[in-house]
């Protein structure tokens, strides 16, 4: 079998006296989905901050493309090819797309202009259409401000902004969160996108039958460890909850509907890597 572009190895991290990771094991490979689930305290968001770089492990050990790796920070983590697309999406609001695409990482023009910060816009713009292209992102207009855009299009804004930096693995946080039916498939459809181009996508997710939909594995998170990994073709919702909840029964479905429907948490943005800011409220 392939080696895992990242993997975590019984990563425990302890809060305190809380034990929120106890040996947690994970892999994400490239060219594939790979879904993590979990209830409420499972420990996901502590295992992806961990991978992320937002969280250094008390024990255990993180792989980069077989190696070793301890990632001082989200920036560390992001020069290694690994970004993290939060659920607020971390989007100003008054700028356009392309400008989105490159915020924090602006082009510059050559020369004395670049020498004095001037921006190279015309570039950025260019090269922001072509990403989008690459994703199937239809944008009529990329010039307009993302407040006036769908959300549908916003998380897919964010997610090109990942994907055009990262060159192994992307973290997407309930991307379809609130999203409408439409919306929700052209999102998925991005996603299936970006993992085609050779990058590992690793979906935080509560809703099961999206899961199951654009996944190829789905890993299961319970008390801090991995309890399941689990082919999505091979598995059914029943399954993932009997997984989720410890039950030994496959068959045993009694809570799926209230499992399912649990909302999820969303992951903490970390407070040391910080972004640049809309000046206006957001639209």
């Amino acid at each position: 079998m392939a080696e895992p572009l990242l993997e975590a190895r019984g990563v425990v991290k302890r809060f305190g006296h809380v034990h929120a990771l106890q040996g947690a094991d994970f892999a994400a490979y490239a060219g594939e989905v790979v879904a993590l689930i979990g209830d409420n305290g499972a420990g996901k968001s502590t295992l992806v901050g961990v991978l992320s770089g937002v969280l250094a492990p008390d024990e255990g050990a993180i792989l980069l493309d077989g190696a070793p790796v301890r990632f001082a920070g989200p920036q560390d983590a992001r020069r290694a090819g690994v970004e993290t697309v939060y659920q607020d999406l971390s989007l100003a609001q008054d700028l356009d797309a392309p400008a989105n695409l490159y915020l924090g990482r602006e082009l510059v023009r050559k020369g004395v202009l670049g020498r004095l910060g001037v921006l190279d816009r015309p570039a950025m713009r260019r090269d922001a259409v072509r990403a989008f292209a690459e994703l199937g992102v239809t944008l009529k207009d990329p010039t307009v401000p993302v407040a006036a855009l769908s959300g549908g299009q916003r998380q897919s804004v964010a997610v090109a902004r990942a994907v055009a930096f990262a060159n192994r693995v992307v973290f997407l946080d309930e991307p379809t969160a609130a999203l409408g039916v439409v919306q929700r498939a052209r999102v998925l459809e991005t996603v299936r996108r970006v993992a085609d181009r050779g990058i590992g996508v690793v979906l935080i997710s509560h809703n099961m039958p999206e899961v199951l939909s654009v996944a190829d594995r789905v890993e299961v998170l319970r008390l801090g460890r991995r309890v399941a990994s689990l082919r999505a073709a091979d598995t059914t919702i029943e399954e993932l909850v009997g997984a989720m909840t410890g039950s030994l029964d496959r068959g045993d479905a009694a809570d799926a509907a209230t499992l399912v429907a649990a909302p999820e948490t969303p992951l903490e943005r970390p407070q040391q890597e910080p972004e640049p800011q809309p000046s206006e409220e957001e639209a």
